[in-house]
């Protein structure tokens, strides 16, 4: 599983022109685009969602967890590109959707036990992502 993390002042997703999720933080919040691959499971979706709440990428080194940052999660199944031949990506590193789905919910899911105030967006979707980027701060996490 990969988390691509980004800090963010506004962000939101949209499927057809309708808005399926949104955070508006009163101050910073934390988009997470999920890739899934075959060998992730519900363990891997939790304890990545536990080291997100815990990062400390906010202002003054503090944590989602510290300061009740709301998070967006988006399905991102392209994390999982291989791109090292020729001009055409192959995915065939990302697990496919009913495989995926569960652990995204799962990563979703943990999140909220966790404490956090979670919007989502709608997978398997054609979503467009709007997002103000804070920082700008990006971080990949794997385990």
């Amino acid at each position: 599983m990969r988390v691509l993390v980004q800090r963010v002042s506004s962000a939101r997703v949209s499927v057809d022109g309708e808005i399926v999720g949104a955070i508006e933080p009163d101050g910073q919040g934390l988009l997470a685009l999920v890739g899934v691959t075959h060998t992730d499971d519900p363990a891997t979706a939790r304890r990545l969602a536990e080291k997100l709440w815990q990062l400390r990428i906010l202002d003054d080194q503090r944590s989602a967890a510290e300061v009740g940052a709301p998070v967006l999660v988006v399905s991102q199944f392209t994390l999982y590109a291989d791109t090292a031949k020729g001009r055409r990506p192959s995915w065939n590193a990302a697990a496919p959707g009913p495989v995926a789905q569960p652990l995204v919910d799962e990563f979703a899911a943990a999140l909220r036990d966790l404490g956090a105030r979670v919007a989502t967006g709608r997978f398997g979707a054609h979503m467009q992502v709007e997002l103000v980027n804070d920082g700008p701060v990006t971080v990949l996490l794997e385990l």
